[in-house]
């Protein structure tokens, strides 16, 4: 017969010795945790790390909004708002993580927002968006350095795209409920925000996004205009998170509202986009690209568009129209036949800032119960306003301040829609 250590025995069995006191509130703290995920679906999470930036890298890569830190010694608790937020001296803990619902915008964008009016956005009279890149006087030290280490990432990251090998189809995968593949579209083996360590990705429903930042578009512009005028580098997408949001269902579509094949030569952005999407794995399987200036279907077909995209692509010879409930309103004869579990990317440049800002202002109203915030995966946009360089470019077609666009941008963000400056 076995002896016991402080516990009855049954039969040769005998329990485990005492237990340790220290280990308690541990247990307390996983028993309520475990009740409050019962009742609000909530997920949790355990580490034992020392870098309290690991635990906060953990917490971001798990989608989560918010978090609770619990010191499971001491019963301390304290509670975050933001993932970019800094926790000290954690050795054990266990986060609460709510599954991703709001936006989380990087310091440097929120700094942005915040202070748009003191940095001159507020005025018609095309501020300079290249300040707060060239001037450390334009905003503070903390800003201004966390610039120049998001621009040396940035270029880290492009550098990692353009290495990048093409993989296949990702959709064939996902169909058969495969969701491992997603791992293949990762520019790093510990997720995007690796290649960023400035933290200055904000993060959307879809991953992780570039800051919204002046002179909205690639801020290299402010050293080199004609070489990075219609550069997409500086777009950054989280190609496997947008992976793992699919559905074996989806379809994926592209609305391209000012379709021209042919106004940027032959280097188009929105064949470079495709061309990304392509080169990660995303397929589109219906492209619908209005396009106001007439053009030949035999010239768009047979000189200007790829091939590869023929089996999808609806050129559509046609101005758009802003008018609610009109048939020409993408908005509305397209975009309502396609639900949530779509994977949807709309693009919007049609150079008329009178059509152009109400469509976008729908998207932030959202539409039917705000449909639209809920459909949308990523939204890019020209949005032409009083911005000092590129006031030549757009010349009478500027309508609005960059404030205002920031708002919008902002807005879209934080309604669900991850929308980016579109060159």
């Amino acid at each position: 017969m076995m002896k016991s250590t402080g516990s009855k025995a049954i039969g040769p069995i005998a329990t485990a010795a005492p237990l340790d006191r220290k280990l308690i509130p541990k247990i307390l703290v996983l028993a309520i945790l475990t009740a409050l995920s019962a009742l609000f679906s909530y997920q949790f999470y355990s580490f034992s790390e020392n870098d309290s930036s690991l635990l906060l890298r953990g917490m971001r890569e798990r989608n989560a909004s918010s978090l609770v830190v619990v010191d499971a010694d001491s019963l301390a608790i304290t509670a975050s708002s933001a993932v970019n937020s800094s926790v000290s001296n954690v050795e054990e803990t266990v986060v609460t993580a709510v599954k991703f619902q709001g936006y989380v915008p990087s310091s440097c964008e929120k700094y942005i927002i915040e202070h748009a009016e003191q940095l001159g956005y507020g005025s018609p009279k095309n501020p300079s968006g290249c300040a707060i890149w060239n001037d450390p006087n334009a905003t503070n030290k903390d800003i201004h350095e966390g610039l120049r280490s998001y621009s040396n990432d940035l270029d880290k990251y492009i550098s990692a795209v353009k290495d990048f090998q093409p993989i296949p189809d990702l959709f064939a995968s996902i169909k058969k409920g495969n969701y491992d593949v997603c791992a293949t579209a990762k520019l790093h083996a510990d997720g995007l925000s690796a290649l960023f360590p400035s933290n200055q990705l904000s993060l959307t429903k879809s991953g992780y996004i570039e800051p919204l930042t002046p002179p909205m578009r690639f801020h290299k512009v402010c050293a080199d205009k004609r070489k990075h005028l219609m550069s997409l580098d500086y777009l950054v997408h989280d190609f496997e998170k947008m992976c793992r949001n699919l559905k074996p269902t989806s379809r994926r579509v592209l609305i391209d509202m000012g379709a021209s094949l042919s106004f940027h030569g032959n280097d188009q952005p929105i064949v470079n986009l495709m061309s990304t999407y392509e080169k990660f794995g995303f397929h589109f399987d219906h492209i619908y690209a209005f396009e106001m200036k007439f053009t030949a279907p035999e010239k768009v077909y047979q000189q200007l568009l790829p091939e590869k995209y023929f089996s999808a692509y609806h050129w559509i010879n046609t101005g758009v129209s802003h008018e609610e409930g009109n048939k020409m309103n993408p908005l509305n004869s397209i975009l309502r036949d396609f639900d949530e579990d779509d994977f949807i990317v709309i693009k919007l440049d049609i150079d008329t800032s009178s059509i152009e800002v109400p469509l976008a202002k729908q998207l932030l109203e959202g539409g039917e119960n705000g449909t639209y915030h809920r459909l949308i995966d990523q939204f890019y946009f020209e949005n032409h306003v009083h911005l000092g360089e590129l006031a030549g470019n757009w010349a009478g077609s500027m309508e609005g301040t960059v404030k205002d666009s920031l708002d919008l941008f902002y807005g879209l963000r934080e309604k669900g829609i991850p929308a980016h400056f579109w060159p």
